[in-house]
């Protein structure tokens, strides 16, 4: 990669890193569910500047703003149910191994036996922090966080088969679907005082709403599939290992978490799994050139 595209991908590791910790912000004032509407809602007004013609099919538009939007609010909740913020950035990353299982399912491809390792070597260290967590909340949060990661892994296959030209766009056209579902939960399941709160948020809760969307999503989406677009994804993924060793280190420095040796041990074997699954194989020239024949 050149060094231009090399330290873009640093940066979208660190966006992505960083909103984490946003999103612990805002969620101390702004309920869970209300927020990812905000998120999204925020993301669909630039529909204008994009244009009105949709990218790809309906079906994946509303099947990308079900999965991401609506359903992937388990990220939101589980933070909610006191998820320390770098660790949720981290388990956030499971993503990669259910989407391997099921591009497995849907799609026929089948993975490698490295990769088959790399998700049991990841799960291996997920249970360790589910076993180092207290009883309670934070285990609930652990279980939605886990949850947003699967239905992150669904969008994934849904954008894979829809192929949008770009990434970017996709997600603004996706981000329609989940305002208006998410606001009626909202509604009834957090109560209206969260609207009412909306007239009194600060300027911290504020800037969270607005990171989350225009920075996190459509600046960071645009970056990566610019990314994806210049290089394959063998090359471009493994930089999404990044993304949490900048959570941690910003939730570490600006929240003031503190990871015990045996929650560092784990994010260790998760960081392990995730290099075995999204780093690229290199065989041996001889091999490749038998394979060839």
């Amino acid at each position: 990669m050149k060094p231009i595209h090399i330290s873009l991908a640093i940066l979208c590791a660190a966006i992505w890193g960083f909103v984490f910790v946003v999103i612990d912000w805002g969620l101390s004032e702004i309920p869970p569910l209300l927020f990812t509407a905000l998120r999204f809602a925020v993301c669909a007004a630039f529909l204008p500047f994009i244009g009105f013609k949709p990218p790809v099919a309906w079906r994946y538009i509303i099947g990308v703003g079900i999965s991401l939007g609506m359903l992937q609010f388990g990220l939101y909740m589980g933070m909610a149910y006191g998820m320390p913020a770098g660790l949720a950035s981290l388990v956030n990353q499971t993503q990669a191994f259910f989407t391997v299982m099921l591009a497995a399912l849907w799609l026929g491809d089948r993975p490698s036996v490295r990769q088959l390792a790399g998700i049991a070597v990841a799960f291996l260290g997920i249970a360790v922090i589910a076993a180092d967590l207290p009883a309670g909340g934070t285990q609930l949060g652990l279980m939605l966080c886990v949850v947003g990661a699967m239905f992150w892994a669904v969008s994934n296959v849904l954008m894979k088969v829809s192929k949008p030209p770009q990434v970017f766009v996709m997600m603004i056209w996706m981000s329609l679907i989940p305002p208006i579902p998410l606001c009626i939960a909202s509604y009834y399941f957090e109560g209206p005082q969260g609207f009412s709160g909306l007239l009194t948020m600060s300027p911290t809760a504020w800037f969270a709403v607005f990171y989350s969307s225009v920075i996190a999503t459509i600046l960071g989406f645009g970056l990566w599939g610019y990314l994806l677009k210049q290089y394959t994804a063998s090359i471009v993924a493994p930089f999404s290992m990044l993304v949490p060793v900048f959570g941690i280190g910003f939730a570490v420095t600006l929240l003031g978490e503190e990871l015990s040796p045996v929650k560092l041990g784990a994010c260790g074997i998760i960081l392990a799994g995730l290099a075995l699954t999204l780093l690229p194989s290199r065989r041996p020239p001889v091999v490749a050139a038998a394979h060839a024949r």
